[in-house]
């Protein structure tokens, strides 16, 4: 009863690759949920640059998340690094996740251009009854997004999702993003968001039966058979592929209705584990450092985006990864006064089968 209870009630929010940022054009901001692209960082707060803990190189920014929590005074972004150096690729350790809160009173001394955007995304709730997580309230009068016709239905169902209006006061400025001199950089692109649950299934699964027949063809599954038996141990046993990952398989299923996802959202929720997790996975994720409460699953970066990550600026960049799951501080916690990011956890699991999402 209680797991079906959760079922219920989780909801997930699949972010997909939308249209490329004109930075000629178009400014993002601390509002904007967008991959590559230097981070944006908050009137009031200081971010230095991370660099990579394992062989101290230079990060690359990957996604930038605006995902306000409902209820909350606090604007609320979370920017993710990884060390593009390929002795780090798939060491947890060469990640950097960082939360960044700013008080909606605060919001008013940005400095960020809010100019007419050509290619505004749609926006949905990251959790529900949160404002704007993707584009703000002066920028939603723009032209209508790449995926219009699929985003439509969802427009017509936000709900307050303009931001509140801000109260002017007087509040410390910070020094705003630092950089330790010129970095790597991503093409950067708008996420646009899609509810799992209301997503077409039709859409994309033509190129998703490709995948698995693929899949089937080079490691002698018979996926169908795995899908519809799914709940027999025995059938498992006689289709497992030659690697043995049964969890790789129930990954490649829950991604099929879409298969671009790069963002799978569902704060509190279940994470979607691309092979099989450690067992003492839940001990593994510590405690909040500034507050000390538990942290819990936000949300993961999908394999789709490798493919998806192309440098503007410096030849060869790239980052492998299979999925990237992001715990955040369970009471979302920002000390009175504090002026820099906090660093919240993260962990990556590598890709069986990386050539599926290219």
């Amino acid at each position: 009863m209680a797991a079906e209870q959760r079922q219920f009630i989780e909801c997930v929010l699949l972010g997909t690759r939308d249209a490329e940022i004109d930075s000629k054009r178009n400014k993002s901001s601390c509002f904007t949920s967008k991959i590559g692209e230097l981070p944006n960082c908050f009137p009031s707060l200081t971010l230095r640059y991370p660099s990579c803990s394992i062989c101290n190189g230079i990060l690359v920014h990957v996604v930038q998340v605006y995902c306000p929590l409902e209820g909350s005074p606090y604007h609320r972004t979370v920017n993710v690094f990884a060390c593009p150096s390929r002795a780090c690729f798939g060491k947890s350790e060469s990640w950097t996740v960082l939360r960044s809160q700013c008080l909606e009173t605060e919001a008013t001394q940005a400095q960020e251009p809010k100019a007419n955007q050509e290619a505004t995304m749609a926006t949905r709730d990251w959790c529900e009854g949160a404002d704007d997580w993707g584009i703000d309230e002066e920028t939603e009068s723009s032209a209508p997004p790449a995926n219009s016709s699929m985003e439509t239905d969802f427009t017509s169902q936000l709900q307050g999702l303009s931001l509140r209006e801000h109260l002017q006061s007087s509040v410390p400025a910070g020094e705003g993003l630092l950089l330790p001199g010129p970095v790597p950089t991503f093409q950067p692109y708008y996420i646009s968001v899609v509810d799992e649950g209301e997503f077409c299934v039709d859409a994309d699964m033509d190129h998703a039966q490709r995948l698995l027949k693929e899949y089937q063809r080079r490691e002698g599954v018979d996926v169908q058979q795995l899908i519809s038996c799914e709940g027999e141990s025995e059938i498992y046993e006689k289709t497992k592929a030659r690697h043995g990952d049964e969890i790789f398989l129930k990954f490649m299923k829950k991604i099929s209705v879409c298969q671009e996802q790069v963002l799978r959202y569902s704060r509190n929720g279940q994470p979607l584990f691309i092979t099989a997790p450690l067992s003492n996975m839940k001990q593994m994720v510590p405690c909040c450092r500034s507050c000390g409460s538990p942290r819990i699953f936000e949300f993961q970066i999908m394999p789709a985006l490798v493919s998806m990550l192309k440098s503007i600026n410096t030849e060869g960049l790239t980052v492998e990864f299979g999925t990237v799951l992001i715990y955040t501080c369970e009471k979302s916690c920002w000390p009175p006064s504090n002026q820099t990011p906090l660093e919240e956890f993260l962990f990556v699991q590598t890709d069986p089968d990386q050539k599926l999402f290219k």
